[in-house]
């Protein structure tokens, strides 16, 4: 088969990037033919003799929109020349101009747009009208774009509800959730000296964009001032972010560690108790299940994309991402129970062990084959750029 997958990045240490990484390195690993269309690719894909990658470089122009708008133009123009050597296209939201086989959905823009914590409604500025028109357009954008998929993926089931509320008939939704590293992210002990962290105290961990409000570190400070003798680590860089002053107003800076942005997460997670991350707006976030393989109970809001993987034998989903007093109740319920975080922390391996990236990439390419497999046993031509979308006989599945 001859496969094409167009994504800005294929690499670990992305989100989407690490996904597209996992899935080309399992299209290799069964023999087929593949074409990336990308601007960057790590050199063990691009150096694979199976691997053709054509290079669609933007990194001169000084936007996101005008990188992704430029993108999306010439990988359209190439595609439109090539389609007819390609079986199979998958591509990721509105990230090329034109038709695609699979489209894998990491974030419904829509349904951003729409949040109430969106950054034009915290920001009433230069740069907040910059995202609302950055939303804006890709919330149209990928609505034709997800009419044009055979087959929509989405990465959660949150994610495949949003799309079904913009259209999307269910029917050509399949949920594929993202994987996480089971070797990197593994239960154990971590030094917390290495980061000046304290011991012999319970320490919880919060990972995350701190910039704005969406990550909702705000609400963990006020529950923590409530609970005493926890202790938080955050890990996000601090340059901008209004929470360090929000933990001094609050007086409890002795008992809130921020780390910056890490590299070493993986490690940190070992070094702590537990992990909360009650998000108001995410649509499926790869550290909710970094955390569960590590072994660590969680605490996050039903507003996190992914939180259907949390089970009560795990850890606790919030109604409310704003619910400062529920959020005290569920850490005091952990803090004070250490036999029940133990048992909750070999639950959580328990969950994260069948989301490998493994198991992620062979379902991907499982359902690349079987739509090549259907078309080839139908008298439907290739899809291409004028044809629109094809009907397939795809069951949509939950979360495996």
């Amino acid at each position: 088969m001859k496969l094409c997958i167009v994504t800005h990045k294929f690499k670990k240490g992305d989100g989407q990037g690490r996904v597209n990484y996992e899935v080309a390195k399992e299209v290799i690993r069964r023999g087929h033919h593949l074409t990336l269309l990308a601007s960057e690719v790590a050199p063990e894909l691009a150096e694979n003799s199976l691997v053709k990658w054509i290079e669609i470089p933007v990194q001169k122009f000084p936007t996101e929109f005008l990188r992704n708008f430029v993108f999306a133009q010439k990988s359209a123009d190439w595609l439109q020349k090539n389609r007819a050597e390609i079986d199979l296209v998958k591509v990721n939201g509105a990230i090329t101009n034109t038709a695609a086989n699979v489209n894998a959905v990491h974030f419904v823009h829509s349904s951003w747009w729409r949040s109430p914590v969106h950054i034009s409604r915290t920001r009433r500025d230069a740069y907040g009208l910059y995202q609302w028109l950055y939303t804006a357009l890709n919330a149209h954008w990928e609505k034709q774009a997800f009419q044009k998929a055979q087959v929509v993926v989405a990465v959660s089931e949150k994610v495949a509800q949003e799309l079904v509320n913009i259209g999307v008939p269910r029917s050509r939704i399949q949920v594929i959730v993202n994987g996480v590293d089971l070797e990197e992210f593994t239960p154990g002990i971590s030094n917390r000296q290495t980061w000046g962290l304290p011991a012999n105290v319970p320490l919880a961990l919060f990972a995350g964009d701190i910039r704005t409000t969406r990550k909702n570190l705000d609400t963990v400070l006020y529950a923590l001032a409530k609970v005493p003798d926890l202790h938080l680590v955050v890990v996000g860089s601090t340059q901008g972010s209004p929470f360090p002053q929000l933990a001094a107003t609050l007086g409890i800076s002795e008992r809130v560690h921020f780390l910056g942005y890490r590299r070493d997460i993986a490690a940190i997670m070992r070094a702590v108790d537990l992990f909360v991350f009650p998000s108001r707006y995410e649509a499926c976030t790869l550290v909710l299940l970094e955390a569960l393989a590590s072994g660590l109970p969680v605490i996050t809001a039903s507003a996190t994309g992914g939180a259907e993987l949390v089970t009560p034998e795990c850890g606790v989903i919030l109604p409310d991402s704003d619910d400062i007093e529920a959020l005290v109740a569920a850490l005091l319920s952990l803090v004070c129970d250490r036999p029940l975080m133990q048992q909750m922390a070999q639950a959580a391996r328990s969950v994260a062990e069948q989301y490998s990236w493994n198991t992620m990439a062979q379902t991907y390419v499982d359902l690349f084959e079987e739509l090549i497999q259907n078309e080839e046993h139908s008298s439907h031509p290739h899809l291409s750029p004028s044809s629109g979308s094809v009907s397939l006989s795809v069951s949509p599945t939950g979360a495996n």
